[in-house]
């Protein structure tokens, strides 16, 4: 059976995490020119209107594979006028850049607050880390849940952050690379996606399978740049 409780932990982080992310995308949007999200309500902190534009994505299917594993498996997205993305396609990468960039700065957050208890002495690192888990405390209760909870923050922003920025369609990642690229390629390369939306599928699939594999060595790179002189994974 899945424990429930620490599927709670991870659905809210899942909830806060994926708020902020899709908040990021709207409000860079807004201030590019394009108001569609901002019209749609989700330039906004509260998850409502995020849950609204995708119930199934950030509630049904979380809790439900919460219930079923004890892990939340969702998705979220906000709104954008693929005629603005098209007329400023740099503008559209950095919209696109701002939801991983939002979980990085919640990575970098924890991490803070992941040292700042540590060198408390209540909060040790761990002899092994796996997700979720990154600090030990012999200390029961509030204090187990607080450092569960900080380590949940650490490695869902994390996940969430890697993920997005594969360069495959529909993740975040396959828009940023316009940076990379002249106005007149990038809007070749949008009209190529924006004719072939069987890609989208395509682009899940493959990052389903890759992922593991992209994801595992930058989160045990992660983890012990935390903790300096010891080494896991």
């Amino acid at each position: 059976m899945p424990d429930l409780a620490n599927g709670a932990i991870y659905y809210l982080v899942f909830l806060f995490s994926t708020t902020l992310h899709e908040a990021a995308h709207a409000w860079v949007a807004m201030r590019g020119g394009d108001l569609t999200a901002y019209h749609g309500g989700q330039v906004s902190l509260n998850p409502i209107p995020h849950i609204r534009r995708e119930p199934i994505g950030m509630l049904v299917l979380p809790l439900l594979s919460v219930a079923l594993s004890g892990w939340p498996l969702g998705f979220a997205s906000a709104p954008f006028n693929p005629e603005w993305a098209r007329r400023y396609p740099r503008r559209a990468a950095v919209m696109a850049l701002a939801g991983p960039a939002t979980n990085l700065l919640l990575v970098l957050l924890a991490a803070v607050a992941i040292r700042v208890v540590a060198s408390s002495g209540i909060f040790t690192p761990p002899s092994s880390v796996r997700f979720g888990q990154l600090i030990a405390t012999d200390g029961g209760g509030l204090l187990a849940g607080v450092a569960f909870l900080i380590g949940v923050l650490f490695s869902m922003n994390l996940l969430l952050a890697v993920l997005n920025l594969l360069p495959l369609p529909p993740l975040d990642g396959s828009t940023a690379i316009i940076l990379f690229m002249s106005d007149a390629t990038a809007r070749r390369y949008q009209d190529f996606l924006a004719r072939r939306p069987a890609l989208r599928l395509v682009g899940i699939l493959i990052a389903w399978q890759l992922f593991s594999y992209v994801f595992q060595p930058i989160f045990f790179g992660a983890v012990n740049l935390l903790y300096p002189g010891t080494r896991y994974g």
